[in-house]
């Protein structure tokens, strides 16, 4: 009898998860994985480590498997905070979703599933594994779950062959109403608890109040840049270092509308926390300048300084789960990407040059910023993925 370790989380994805698993004759085991334990920074009466360890433990005991639960608090700190800490202060805008996958659920806490016997590690993602072979060689696809509303092949955009050769996703190929419904018919303790929110393992937090534990409140200034501004031209040519470049902003180039406390706590896209009014139309974060300490802000949801042609990542960070399929210096594809989780997948021409890839998207993508995770896809198949600079 093959053995998987179930990541329960208290949710009611990986409950119905290891049910499923049980159900289909493995030797189950649930594991719990304690990432964080400072409620000081979470939400008012939310901790959510303790009710959730609590629920998987009821289900586990529900389902009649063995339950443990594990704490990986320093190395999350280390690799998952820290690492968040550092990226917003050099004005970068992380997700910490992709790296706790890559980082935790799908190393550390493997590597103690494989000491404790497992075959398999599984969790409670919505996205499928295929297999096929090639070259008499098994090769593993990381593929979109059925219900596209919940769809997070995003968020394990990172992960090799190696891990995915150990993982089962055994609700994948459901959609959530269906999740539940199964749930509630084996009268799970989850099957109605709301799905969680917030950074991965550690629940709603107060993001400044989080980033200030660390990153000190410094006054500048908040500098609004017209749409006219010729800033926005687009370039003219085939130059892909021109046309995937970030537009670099100067104080001179618009005027002082406020102060904010800290460039490194604000990321593009942003509306919310500003405190700027009088504007006809809502202002938001075009670009920031960590260095000078000068967040930049355009108005409207169509200012050009919220949209980007292309991205470029560089070579040592560019990550192919399909290594079969790796683009060598010189190589040109076409392939569908995103930027964030629950994007829509958009048209792009991926450009492998010795430097790093160069991603030209068909249409405009909006609220680009460095540290984010591009991903690219063949159909349903998620092929790579890379931090953009």
């Amino acid at each position: 009898m093959k053995r998987v370790v179930v990541g329960l989380s208290g949710g009611v994805d990986s409950s119905v998860a290891a049910y499923l698993l049980k159900e289909q004759g493995y030797d189950v085991i649930g594991l719990f994985m304690k990432n964080w334990h400072d409620a000081s920074v979470t939400l008012e009466a939310e901790c959510p480590w303790v009710e959730d360890s609590t629920d998987a433990l009821l289900v586990a005991e529900k389902l009649g498997i063995p339950f443990q639960v594990i704490d990986f608090s320093d190395l999350y700190k280390e690799r998952i905070v820290d690492y968040m800490f550092n990226e917003y202060e050099k004005g970068r805008t992380p997700n910490p979703d992709v790296l706790c996958n890559r980082e935790i659920k799908f190393d550390v806490f493997m590597d103690k599933c494989l000491e404790l016997g497992a075959d398999y590690v599984a969790t409670g993602h919505y996205c499928q594994k295929g297999e096929i072979e090639k070259n008499g060689k098994s090769i593993y696809q990381l593929l979109a779950g059925f219900d596209k509303n919940k769809d997070q092949s995003y968020f394990l955009c990172q992960l090799s062959q190696q891990q995915l050769a150990k993982a089962l996703f055994p609700i994948g190929h459901l959609n959530k109403p269906e999740v539940r419904k199964i749930a509630e018919e084996q009268n799970l303790i989850t099957a109605n608890k709301k799905d969680s929110q917030g950074l991965c393992f550690i629940g709603k937090v107060h993001l400044p109040e989080f980033l200030q534990q660390k990153l000190k409140a410094k006054e500048g200034n908040i500098i609004e840049i017209p749409k006219e501004s010729p800033l926005y031209k687009n370039p003219v040519g085939d130059d892909l270092k021109e046309i995937t470049a970030p537009f670099v902003h100067k104080a001179e180039d618009g005027k002082v509308v406020g102060k904010h406390n800290g460039a490194h706590f604000f990321t593009i896209g942003q509306r919310k926390g500003l405190g700027v009014g009088g504007k006809i139309e809502p202002l938001f974060v075009i670009a920031t300048d960590v260095v000078n300490n000068i967040v930049y802000t355009g108005q409207g949801h169509d200012h050009p300084g919220l949209n980007r042609k292309g991205i470029f990542i560089s070579k040592d960070e560019v990550h192919w789960t399909r290594n079969d399929l790796k683009m060598l210096p010189g190589e040109k594809r076409e392939y569908l990407s995103r930027i964030r989780y629950r994007q829509a997948l958009s048209p792009a021409t991926l450009s492998m040059r010795d430097e790093g890839l160069y991603i030209v998207f068909h249409e405009d993508q909006r609220g680009v910023a460095s540290g984010q995770f591009a991903a690219w896809y063949d159909g349903e198949e998620s092929i790579g993925s890379g931090v953009i600079g």
